[in-house]
């Protein structure tokens, strides 16, 4: 398939996800006005779900400029923001993620970071929110093990098969800094395949440049594990981030008014719905969060009113950072303009 048409396909997924999330909000014969309801949300929890999203955007960004920071380089926390904007926007418009992390290196290196330190920054992040939350949904699900078992009910083998997928990425992230042969054999494997299938015209420059990334990327990784204090550092950050993320259901639940369960009984449910929907291959699990967000929350949120708690709740963990997205991408292509201008004008 084309690259314009996976865009295509891409863009069709996350309209097709909008249109049903908004069929659902709207199509509960129950609820005869559903725009009253959406006006008397508190305007004060509406603040608190916007606070979540401000925190789970700014310390994936924050801890990604604190550590290209302590590897020397001259970069602005407003330039570290911007690339994990962009990456935020790609993660939420292709399958399984797989444009996320690639166009945070891309815009890094424009701002005049090396791929290997990029590529190193993005995985970092990777690995320590994976182990955050994996760690985290664990400790929610022992402490509420009857809870989430009478709430989920048969469906509790989709969180037993997120988590795990969920903590896999770990150990094999962690391969390259002490496999690093290993892993370039693989790589070195998949570009002469390339070159036999004509996807890759000339693998020695691909080798050399994988080699090179290889190489930043392992002696950075090694640094890092070697100073536990920054990776602390980066696993508090990551913890603080994912429950910006996890923790907007708390402030949908009371924005709606609704009464009755405890704030970790909610966190709790929203952490088995981002182990077990996460792994979904379609722009921003889509299709997966919605259905099972009406699942896990059954009982939890009135039904008549489950559609368009929905309906908020997907569009500031999901829809905000599309709308966000789009505009940073733009800026961005402005402002790598404006420079280019300005070297070549220096240069002439």
């Amino acid at each position: 398939m084309k690259v314009n048409g996976k865009k295509l396909l891409s863009t069709c997924l996350v309209i097709a996800s909008i249109v049903l999330v908004i069929v659902i909000a709207f199509s509960n014969s129950e609820l005869e006005n559903a725009w009253a309801a959406l006006e008397s949300l508190d305007p004060i929890w509406v603040l608190g779900i916007l606070g979540c999203w401000f925190v789970y955007m700014f310390f994936d960004a924050f801890s990604g400029w604190v550590y290209l920071r302590r590897e020397g380089f001259s970069i602005s926390l407003g330039r570290t923001v911007n690339a994990a904007l962009i990456g935020f926007y790609y993660s939420n418009i292709t399958p399984s993620s797989a444009g996320g992390q690639p166009m945070q290196v891309n815009s890094l290196r424009k701002a005049g970071i090396p791929v290997g330190y990029g590529t190193m920054m993005a995985t970092m992040r990777f690995l320590c929110n994976q182990f955050a939350v994996s760690v985290l949904s664990l400790l929610f699900w022992l402490m509420n093990r009857e809870f989430v078992h009478q709430q989920l009910g048969d469906a509790i083998w989709l969180c037993r098969l997120g988590w795990i997928i969920n903590f896999a990425g770990v150990p094999l992230g962690m391969l390259a800094a002490y496999h690093r042969s290993f892993i370039q054999k693989i790589a070195i494997g998949l570009i002469h395949l390339g070159a036999r299938l004509h996807l890759v015209k000339n693998p020695d420059p691909a080798i050399a440049t994988t080699t090179d990334v290889l190489d930043t990327y392992h002696t950075a990784l090694m640094n890092l594990i070697k100073e536990p204090s920054r990776m602390l550092i980066q696993l508090l950050c990551s913890a603080v981030s994912i429950m910006g993320l996890i923790g907007s259901i708390y402030f949908v639940y009371h924005a709606f008014g609704f009464t009755g369960t405890p704030w970790y009984q909610l966190i709790t449910i929203s952490f088995m719905l981002y182990i077990s929907a996460c792994y979904t291959p379609l722009p921003g699990a889509s299709g997966a969060q919605e259905g099972g967000f009406l699942l896990y929350y059954q009982g939890i949120i009135p039904g008549d009113r489950i559609g368009l708690a929905l309906l908020v709740w997907r569009f500031f963990t999901y829809y905000m950072f599309l709308i966000v997205g789009v505009f940073t991408v733009i800026l961005d292509r402005v402002l790598i303009s404006r420079e280019n201008r300005k070297k070549a004008a220096q240069s002439q």
